[in-house]
């Protein structure tokens, strides 16, 4: 296999961050051949309406196009873009990124804040040898803070706090230099926020595991480079794999906080636009390690950009080593959520089943979607039932609501969106304009998406409609002349005229006829058909 140049670009609350790598698929392993960083500000948002400014907009723009060109001309093949809490937060975020798709052409995926997590321990994953040992991986951003417990094998916990070096710089801080009330409420906050992830940890950590912390990302950085210039004189390049001792962080961080802006200028290592932001940023830092009692850090170069590039090889079949299992992590979160909302997954998998095997034998004839879609298929169709866990009646709006807000990795929150519509048109009301979360879909397309996809997931909840895998499996038989797709169902049991199901057929495929402009005519199969109901995700 030819050697793949691919560009990874985070839009983060304080900066966009770009990496450039070279991957070797042979090996797997990629190297990185340019990195960008440009201070953007995202997370100076209005003070009254949350938006984020014109101007902030503008140096994303500016910069984002300074990344396409330099990707551009080192020949990458692809973009790959994921914007984080800044822009999860705006009301206007969607019109951001649907700007920057429109004016540069580039897709932006945005990811929540698990999902960030996820893609940081891949990251770090990627550039650390975790021998068999717990790590506690800790990433400081702008708007938020993600900590991590796992080991080579999965993440034991994930977690992303709403608190970050940029948003606390704006809610906590008015003096220069900071007051020591003013620094005695912004440690109690940090500390508050952090209560709850700091006890997940310590519930996951096994007796007399002692786990290895690794720190990622620009504040957790700075502090080292900070002590590197005034212990060694010079910073390590790299500076991965440096350690640093609390104590240490503890004494720079006192300093800092004493410090003018102006005075912290002057210190070495530290950058202008650093400077504004890293006094919260380093009581972050602090209050975690002393939270969960860490002598020391270990700091490691690579994060989500380099995470966002493993992901993407995951995705493409490059890695089937080490990381193989995180191929099958969106289906494993899609079980879980299931599980969570007490779904009869005997029931859900038959659906899906059928879903996917009606997709596989329609597909080049009345649709042209991929395996990205039929991937969304499946997770609707596994997930469609979970609302009866709030209520029966309306329970499609509840799930709609539930797969949405589900904690659901692997997946962007555009695919979340879309899983969560697919679903929530199962019964009842087929997509209108009128639905706000349907019509504010980026695009036709994925509003095309929804439609057709659901009207598939209808008829197949109407095949399992006893709830008894009555129906063993279904043929397609589309006649292009006369707009018409047959449909012969086998019954499990011989002799079972599948009565219901006919009937619920008749009632639900109104609306698939109407998508896709054919005629379904439905019939008992006498005989065993060519096409099985064998089709996985």
């Amino acid at each position: 296999m030819n050697k793949k140049i691919i560009a990874a670009i985070d839009i983060g609350t304080n900066s966009i961050h770009m990496v450039i790598v070279q991957i070797e698929p042979s090996l797997p392993a990629f190297t990185v051949i340019a990195k960008e960083k440009e201070p953007v500000r995202l997370g100076d948002r209005h003070p009254t309406t949350g938006e984020l400014t014109p101007e902030a907009i503008q140096r994303s723009l500016n910069t984002l196009r300074r990344c396409k060109e330099l990707a551009t001309s080192l020949q990458a093949e692809q973009i790959i873009a994921v914007a984080t809490s800044a822009t999860r937060e705006a009301p206007n975020g969607d019109d951001f990124l649907r700007q920057i798709e429109l004016e540069l052409g580039i897709v932006v995926n945005l990811i929540s804040g698990l999902e960030e997590a996820r893609r940081i321990y891949l990251g770090v994953l990627s550039g650390m040898d975790f021998n068999e040992q717990p790590h506690i991986i800790i990433d400081i951003g702008g708007g938020s803070t993600e900590i991590v417990l796992a080991d080579v094998h999965e993440p034991r916990f994930l977690s992303s706090t709403k608190i970050g070096a940029v948003r606390l710089a704006k809610e906590f801080v008015t003096t220069d230099p900071i007051s020591d009330r003013e620094l005695k409420v912004l440690r109690s906050y940090v500390r508050g926020m952090l209560e709850r992830p700091i006890e997940e940890i310590w519930h996951n950590l096994q007796l007399n595991e002692v786990p290895r912390t690794i720190g990622t990302s620009g504040t957790i950085e700075t502090i080292a480079e900070i002590h590197a210039k005034e212990t060694l004189g010079a910073v390590p390049d790299p500076l991965n794999g440096y350690e640093i001792k609390y104590k240490e962080i503890e004494k720079i961080v006192k300093r800092l906080a004493r410090m003018s802006y102006q005075e912290r200028l002057e210190v070495a290592g530290l950058a202008d636009k650093r400077a504004e932001i890293i006094v919260p940023g380093a009581v972050i830092l602090l209050e975690t390690m002393q939270m969960l009692k860490l002598d020391s850090i270990i700091i490691c170069e690579r994060a989500l950009r380099e995470g966002m590039i493993v992901d993407w090889m995951l995705t493409h079949g490059l890695i089937n080593s080490r990381l193989r299992y995180q191929n099958e992590v969106k289906n494993r979160n899609v079980i879980k959520i299931a599980q969570k909302y007490h779904v009869d997954l005997d029931y859900s998998q038959r659906v899906a089943k059928f879903a996917l095997s009606i997709f596989d034998q329609l597909k080049g004839q009345l649709h042209s979607w991929s395996e990205a879609e039929r991937e969304l298929l499946w997770s609707a169709a596994i997930l469609h039932n979970s609302g009866v866990y709030i209520s029966h009646s309306s329970h499609h709006k509840h799930s709609y609501y539930l797969i949405r807000n589900a904690e659901l990795l692997g997946f962007t929150e555009l695919e979340l969106e879309l899983i969560a519509n697919i679903a929530r048109y199962h019964r009842r009301s087929k997509p209108k304009k009128k639905h706000e979360a349907y019509y504010q879909l980026p695009h036709k397309q994925h509003q095309l998406m929804v439609r057709q996809l659901s009207a598939i997931l209808r008829l197949a909840v109407a095949l399992d409609r006893r709830n008894k895998g009555a129906i063993a499996q279904v043929n397609c038989q589309y006649d292009y002349l006369h707009r018409s797709l047959s449909f012969q169902i086998k019954p499990t049991e011989i002799g079972d005229q599948c009565s219901l199901e006919l009937w619920n057929l008749s009632y639900k495929k109104q609306v698939f006829e109407e998508e896709f402009d054919v005629e379904l005519i439905t019939t008992i199969a006498e005989k065993i058909p060519v096409s099985t109901l064998n089709s996985s995700v």
